[in-house]
């Protein structure tokens, strides 16, 4: 698909000043997606920020999008958007990231393992003034519930690589839940991940490239029904790629991609529609 080329300001001007986005990429949730949206709703709501909830439909089998359809009439602030064949994490990711209209985007899985308070946080963090907020579910005040031994021991050795290899202190950039700025989407393109690997990469091209970010601790807790649909033999590869490839980048490309030159870019690639 070709790039839809657009200039920095164009990209940046085109958010609605102080909306939040909460982007939610959903394959097969009926059981989970109400819940995730109206905690997320009534959370903002309170908070007296503007926002919407992107949901991303991941070529669901389920009832998802009937209950989606449902929640529409309760949740004003909810937009439904269908991620075209094939599916994957990744896609559904990239396809919201076409289609948000906040100044900022909020990456929030739709299983309910995010915190609605924590996505409150993240964006208040943010208006502080920084490009990035991410989360961290392993530092003082944050917390995983019910995390699988076998998953919690990978997460922290690949944590750790990561760490080693770029030299950096934040300790989960698999952490899915994180949030960015529109000029920050716009700088980190284009993104080549499929799937649950863009979780790293989204975050390492933004550190790479020269983006401004803090850490705010998060609570996970292990989804309470259904399977969870990151699979840990079929990753590895996937995860290894991506790091590598921003390895290569960080090494070789002698700061082409760093945020301050941006702003000297005529044009921009934004990302395929």
């Amino acid at each position: 698909m070709p790039f839809e080329v657009r200039t920095l300001a164009e990209w940046e001007t085109s958010g609605i000043d102080g909306m939040l986005s909460v982007l939610i990429p959903a394959h097969n949730e009926e059981g989970h997606i109400a819940g995730t949206v109206t905690s997320i709703a009534r959370a903002l709501r309170a908070a007296g920020y503007a926002f919407e909830i992107l949901v991303v439909n991941d070529n669901s089998r389920d009832d998802t999008v009937r209950v989606l359809t449902e929640l529409a009439i309760e949740v004003p602030e909810l937009r439904v958007v269908d991620n075209l064949p094939p599916n994957g994490f990744g896609f559904a990711i990239r396809r919201g990231l076409s289609e948000f209209r906040g100044e900022a985007v909020a990456i929030v899985m739709a299983d309910g393992s995010d915190d609605a308070d924590d996505v409150v946080r993240f964006f208040r963090k943010y208006r502080e003034g920084y490009d990035c907020v991410f989360g961290s579910r392993f530092v003082a005040g944050g917390k995983v519930i019910d995390y699988p031994l076998p998953k919690l021991l990978l997460n922290r050795l690949g944590n750790t690589v990561i760490r080693a290899l770029f030299l950096l202190r934040y300790n989960d950039m698999t952490n899915a839940f994180k949030l960015y700025s529109r000029r920050a989407v716009a700088g980190m393109q284009p993104l080549l991940a499929h799937h649950f690997n863009l979780t790293v990469e989204m975050p390492l091209k933004c550190l790479i490239r020269g983006f401004t970010y803090a850490v705010v601790p998060n609570t996970w807790r292990n989804r309470k029904e259904g399977l969870s649909k990151f699979k840990i033999r079929e990753m590895g590869s996937r995860y290894m790629f991506i790091i590598i490839y921003c390895l290569v980048e960080r090494i070789l490309s002698r700061g082409d991609y760093k945020a301050g030159a941006l702003d000297h870019a005529g044009r921009l690639q934004v990302w395929p529609r």
